[in-house]
């Protein structure tokens, strides 16, 4: 009883936040258009992502003629679902956490992986070129950038000497507060690490596989109704996820910025709200990559300055150089 009630905890959690990111996306993409964005539906506007999600529920699913019915209707499940399940290892404070799992970082490696098999399986069950293509964009996309983010979380392993989130935030903690965090030794990761979250999640600008202008709306658009919600929601959640990912590898997780302060899961989940601020910014003022721009940066760029970067954290971390900064394993933290 006590792990169904935690489960449906971390559930509330998730698809409450959905609820305001949705919104707040929505209201910062507005503010640097100068527009209003929602203000109509309840108190300004904080209900429409309510209201949108009701108007989705009560409409009619359509089903094309032409479709595999079966696997149509189980893509946007599997979307939805992979993405939730992967939050049953992030630790919001010390010992907040469904499942501590010692190979914590193999396991969402594992899920956000399997993620991509609902797209895939969205877009050839729409029996339709336009989605088709967008699904293999959408493979060849999140297939480029995981190789990266998966070098990247390897030298944050190799630093720490553990899989375990837990233990990565731990070995953050420090008498110099946010400075003890690895946000300053691995300072070019994490700048790569963001632009690889927003080509893992499709979110612009590297939002090719539902690109408007070749694909009319990519590997969804023959969706309608509550499937269309579900792929939706599995996005936004697989973005929060990627938010919460930064904060635990990188940036402290629970721990106070400030030598003194106490730690707790409102720092965790503050950081998070600020990452998804980045995020949409960056939907809101980056214009959009040619799909050839996004796989040479992926191929040519970011996957051999992470392959370096792993030999080079290698290096510090075996000679335990600057202070064992690289070495917290040996350390003690």
């Amino acid at each position: 009883m006590l792990i169904a009630a935690q489960c449906l905890l971390i559930i509330a959690f998730v698809m409450i936040s959905l609820l305001f990111l949705v919104y707040g996306d929505r209201k910062i993409w507005a503010a640097v258009q100068m527009r209003k964005g929602p203000n109509v539906v309840g108190v300004f506007g904080l209900l429409q992502s309510v209201a949108d999600a009701l108007k989705y529920i009560v409409k009619e699913v359509v089903v094309p003629a032409g479709a595999d019915k079966t696997v149509f209707m189980l893509a946007p499940i599997v979307s939805f679902v992979l993405a939730i399940i992967a939050w049953a290892v992030i630790p919001f404070a010390d010992g907040w956490v469904l499942s501590d799992l010692n190979v914590a970082i193999l396991y969402v490696f594992a899920v956000s992986s399997l993620e991509v098999y609902g797209v895939i399986m969205g877009g050839w069950a729409s029996n339709s070129k336009y989605p088709f293509l967008g699904s293999l964009r959408s493979a060849a996309q999140m297939i480029s950038y995981e190789v990266s983010i998966g070098l990247i979380i390897v030298g944050v392993i190799l630093t720490t000497g553990s899989l375990n989130f837990g233990d990565i935030v731990r070995a953050q903690d420090g008498n110099l507060g946010l400075f003890n965090w690895y946000w300053l030794p691995h300072l070019p990761m994490v700048v790569l690490f963001f632009v690889s979250a927003l080509a893992e999640t499709n979110r612009p600008p590297f939002d090719l596989p539902e690109a408007e202008s070749e694909l009319v709306a990519g590997y969804q658009v023959e969706y309608s109704s509550t499937p269309f919600l579900l792929f939706m929601a599995g996005e936004y959640i697989a973005i929060f996820l990627m938010c919460a990912l930064m904060s635990l590898l990188f940036f402290g997780g629970w721990l106070s910025p400030i030598p003194g302060l106490p730690d707790g899961a409102l720092w965790m989940v503050a950081k998070m709200a600020v990452f998804f601020f980045l995020f949409a910014m960056v939907k809101a003022i980056v214009p959009r990559y040619r799909y050839d721009q996004l796989m040479r940066l992926g191929w040519k760029v970011f996957l051999p300055f992470s392959l370096f970067w792993v030999v080079l954290v290698s290096f510090f971390a075996h000679f335990e150089l600057f202070g064992g900064a690289y070495a917290r394993w040996a350390i003690g933290g």
